[in-house]
């Protein structure tokens, strides 16, 4: 088969987690750690057990994002990551609540973050995520810390953690509260968990599903996403890896594009799953028989369903064509 460019052709990222995409390099020489060991503990395995063994990945990262230089660092390097790999847009996620315990109020660590991707020319926007888990004042503070940054770099919330242990539904409130705010959202549901979580997703008003795999199990889900609107952002590496997938030849992506539901293809964690989206759509050619064409719509999709305003929908899908015609 031949392997097209993917590299040079532009490309949207929605599902990318700041601290599960830190250089090892940097988090071993920001704490003084033998390379060998961060990458070592930064990467997963092709296969854990599970997403809580997978998580175990991410205690580098919070150790080392602690004070506003290291913020501003790593988010430049992401920054500059994407751009080598020819993103054009990405919505970068992560949890403000997990970098306090240094002494940094909220609005420090996001204004750090920000300060970091502001560095490179990318177009970047910054979706806060609550924990599942945590005290339900710690998690309005991120509602709430949204609000102050929304349309200054901040474009939306999440909810992320573990799906299974702490269920959906609990956060009804706090999604209530959000949408009191007009702030928009992305939930995780449907990763490790099923039916009811992304009902509960839906029905609280998200505007996608962060994976969303487990829709295909259910015809009324999928029907319901498909009338919505609703689009999935799909991780292919991450959901073999936390064993939600057995294997990425059964990954329901391809069923899903089939039945026309909206995906768009994404990292998760540039480190933790070690890949590139480049690296993604290969696989997606080679074993799921993915075409060029296939994800020029995927990203079409995403430009379409980011959280951003309908006149820099309008430009992005208009610089996505620009770069296209000039590869042909």
């Amino acid at each position: 088969k031949n392997m097209l460019n993917y590299k040079k052709m532009p490309k949207v990222e929605l599902h990318l987690h700041l601290d599960g995409s830190v250089r090892p390099e940097t988090a071993a020489k920001l704490l003084g750690i033998d390379i060998a060991e961060a990458r070592k503990n930064m990467i997963a395995d092709d296969k854990c057990l599970d997403l809580n063994d997978y998580l175990t990945k991410f205690f580098i990262p919070g150790e080392v994002m602690q004070t506003k230089k290291n913020l501003e660092l790593i988010s430049e390097e992401l920054a500059a990551d994407l751009e080598e790999d020819g993103v054009i847009y990405a919505e970068i996620r992560f949890a403000p609540l997990k970098h306090i315990f240094k002494g940094l109020s909220l609005d420090e660590v996001v204004e750090s973050v920000l300060k970091g991707l502001a560095k490179k020319s990318l177009k970047t926007n910054l979706i806060l995520c609550m924990m599942r888990g945590d005290k339900e004042e710690d998690n309005i503070k991120v509602v709430d810390l949204a609000e102050r940054f929304l349309n200054r770099g901040v474009v939306a919330l999440d909810l992320a953690g573990a799906e299974s242990i702490y269920k959906t539904i609990d956060y009804k409130n706090l999604f209530a509260y959000a949408k009191g705010k007009n702030i928009p959202f992305t939930i995780h549901a449907g990763e490790a968990d099923g039916k009811d979580s992304m009902k509960a997703a839906i029905d609280f008003g998200a505007k996608r599903l962060g994976h969303g795999v487990n829709a295909i199990f259910h015809k009324e889900i999928l029907e319901e996403i498909r009338q919505k609107d609703i689009l999935l952002e799909i991780c292919p590496t991450s959901n073999v890896q936390t064993n939600v997938i057995k294997d990425i030849k059964y990954h329901p992506v391809r069923k899903l594009y089939d039945a026309n539901i909206l995906v768009s293809i994404n990292t998760d964690n540039n480190t933790v799953s070690n890949v590139t989206l480049t690296t993604e759509y290969e696989k997606l050619a080679q074993k799921l028989n993915f075409t060029y064409k296939d994800f020029v719509k995927m990203n079409k999709d995403a430009i379409r369903h980011a959280f951003i305003s309908e006149d820099e929908k309008e430009q992005l899908l208009q610089k996505y064509d620009e770069k296209l015609n000039q590869l042909s």
